[in-house]
């Protein structure tokens, strides 16, 4: 009997260790702005007068602005779930990105905001080298969406383009 509470005591503390190895861990902050549905502002307020920091959600690309309808639904969905909230921005490998934006996986309610946008079909998962903690999360939310016919894979009215096409056929036209 002592031999099965000690191993039903191990299995516990094993059980709680582990669960603490999965908890992000970051800088809390709050969403001041929406940019698009791939980036937010925050307030770094380091500063002696705030400027607004721009942060990209890694290993996500949500469609142009400019692609209609889903780069405006996906800028509102993003804004919808992170806009005036305290969200933990939890970081990766690399900090920045060639725009000068942090580079941040978006947490808020425990919710992987980043998983979300592509879950829900509003972004596609993108591999992001070396910053690829939750790739598969976020390949396996793609191949969901995928599945269900959501949002930008909405059978009735799919995106045609990924984001980096459409971009560069607008550059070819101006």
């Amino acid at each position: 009997m002592k031999t099965k509470i000690i191993y039903l005591l191990m299995a516990c503390i094993l059980l709680v260790s582990c669960q603490n190895l999965n908890r992000p861990s970051g800088k809390m902050t709050r969403v001041e702005r929406v940019v698009s549905g791939q980036t937010i502002e925050i307030a770094d307020r380091s500063a002696a007068v705030p400027v607004l920091e721009p942060i990209r959600l890694i290993g996500i690309q949500a469609p142009d602005i400019r692609q209609k309808p889903w780069g405006e639904e996906a800028r509102i969905e993003l804004e919808k779930l992170t806009l005036g909230q305290e969200v933990l921005l939890e970081f990766d490998v690399q900090e920045k990105d060639r725009f000068n934006r942090l580079l941040a996986y978006v947490w808020f309610g425990g919710k992987l905001i980043n998983e979300y946008m592509v879950k829900e079909g509003f972004a596609l998962a993108e591999p992001d080298f070396p910053n690829t903690k939750y790739m598969e999360r976020l390949i396996n939310a793609q191949e969901r969406a995928r599945l269900m016919g959501l949002g930008i894979w909405n059978p009735d009215q799919p995106m045609r383009q990924t984001p980096a096409q459409f971009r560069r056929q607008i550059g070819n036209r101006e």
